[in-house]
């Protein structure tokens, strides 16, 4: 644990790789819940792989941003050609990746209903909006993640 936390490129990929994984999982869980909310096994299993996928990569890019990259990376874009970077970028995935692990949680309760509330209570629909937005704003923190990133490496 001690090589990941003290090496920042493996961090970092680690907190990408655990990001994608839990985007591709709550895409998968779209799929089950379109193709047959009924399958209550794999919802929850998928349900609670996306969400812990997406608790561990948000601790450990909260642990990188307070180890590396206020002290780091932050002075560096905001002293290069694009500070903006940091002043729209970061400012914006900091408070939208906020809004993800409790709508996560919100998917993880839908997939915990009894087996029938999906369809009796017309929350299928719903629960497909909830996990459609959960995929649109993770995938785009990760262009927010590309543009800050892209930005530091600008500043050099």
């Amino acid at each position: 644990m001690e090589f990941i936390l003290n090496n920042k490129p493996v961090l970092v990929g680690l907190h990408l790789a655990l990001a994608i994984i839990g985007i591709d999982l709550f895409l998968w869980l779209a799929g089950e819940l379109i193709g047959n909310p009924l399958r209550r096994g794999r919802l929850k299993i998928v349900a609670l792989a996306a969400t812990v996928s997406f608790a561990l990569s948000w601790l450990l890019g909260g642990y990188y941003y307070v180890k590396y990259y206020g002290v780091l990376v932050k002075p560096g874009i905001l002293a290069g050609a694009a500070p903006w970077a940091h002043g729209v970028a970061m400012e914006a995935k900091e408070h939208i990746f906020l809004f993800l692990l409790p709508m996560a949680l919100t998917a993880v309760f839908l997939a915990f209903l009894p087996k029938d509330a999906l369809g009796a209570h017309k929350l299928k629909g719903s629960a497909i909006a909830l996990v459609g937005s959960i995929a649109g704003l993770a995938l785009a923190i990760g262009a927010m993640g590309y543009i800050i990133s892209a930005a530091a490496r600008w500043a050099g």
